[in-house]
């Protein structure tokens, strides 16, 4: 087993970092939460005063922050100078490709390797160990990251070169908005109509109306697996963070010239959404079709 620096220990990073305390990697974690400080140590995590410290003789360190500025920083202030040679970096957070990019050349520059894993699967995923990796990065880097990325997922695909694990994340991300927006207004126009909702869905998820946001993930309590909707959309994955995540597709999109009507007016709903209720699971959006929001 290794040593792996894991920094940044929220709602993601938490259950992340204690999976590979689980499988038997000395984990070194910072976050500047006290609390999330505590909750690693009981799962079995060394807690640390800074990352620096976290990085100290580390082989991997794991990073998973709200955003580029911030990875950027902490690589600058706590990684480039002070990772041991052959450690290899891993970016958990869903940041611009173009930091992404940037962030694995001066990487590169400095004899390190380092590749974007942004991650899909949500909380319950992180927590149980059941995440879904897309990587950018060599194939040396790859081959580097990819036995810690396997401690904490069931998928670990190579997306590409670097920042391709970014680009994938938010094409994926871009296509779920749409389709859970679909599937509430599916859902709030059956109510409406009068239809029983559980029989909507039985049939529904058997015609050519499923998705994934309807059959792993419905947005209306008490019909389908448990999900978000039935703890009052609390928990699961912020309509903040799908809004974050639409922005860099757009910005993306602008960039590149892609024409995206649907995921611009997605985002549209999402920032409207998001005003008032970011904390609710991003499943919540169904509040607007039914008139509730």
């Amino acid at each position: 087993m290794a040593r792996v620096a894991f920094i940044g220990l929220g709602n993601m990073g938490g259950g992340m970092a204690a999976n590979l305390a689980k499988a038997g990697h000395d984990v070194r974690a910072f976050d500047l939460s006290a609390d999330a400080l505590d909750r690693a140590k009981k799962a079995g995590c060394l807690p640390v005063a800074g990352a620096a410290e976290a990085v100290e003789g580390a082989e991997a360190i794991i990073t998973m922050l709200p955003a580029g500025q911030h990875v950027a920083q902490v690589y600058a202030e706590a990684v480039f100078g002070k990772a041991e040679p052959g450690a290899i970096l891993i970016d958990c957070s869903t940041i611009d490709v173009a930091t992404a990019r940037q962030l694995a050349s001066d990487a590169q520059a400095k004899g390190l390797e380092a590749v974007d894993a942004p991650v899909s699967g949500g909380i319950a995923a992180a927590n149980g160990g059941t995440l879904t990796f897309m990587v950018g990065g060599t194939e040396a880097g790859f081959a580097a990251a990819q036995p810690f990325l396997e401690d904490m997922g069931k998928a670990v695909i190579h997306a590409g070169a670097s920042g391709a694990g970014q680009a994938v994340k938010m094409c994926n991300n871009l296509i779920l908005a749409g389709t859970m927006i679909a599937t509430c207004e599916g859902f709030a126009l059956a109510e409406k109509l009068g239809l029983d909702p559980q029989v909507f869905y039985d049939i529904s998820s058997k015609a050519t109306g499923q998705s994934w946001s309807m059959t792993s993930y419905c947005p209306l309590p008490g019909v389908g697996p448990e999900s978000p909707a039935d703890r009052d959309y609390q928990g699961g994955f912020a309509a903040a963070l799908m809004l974050k995540d639409l922005r860099l597709a757009m910005a993306a999109a602008a960039e590149a010239g892609a024409n995206l009507p649907l995921g611009t007016r997605a985002t549209e709903l999402y920032e409207a959404f998001a005003a008032e209720h970011g904390n609710l699971d991003f499943s919540a959006i169904i509040k607007t079709s039914q008139g509730k929001s």
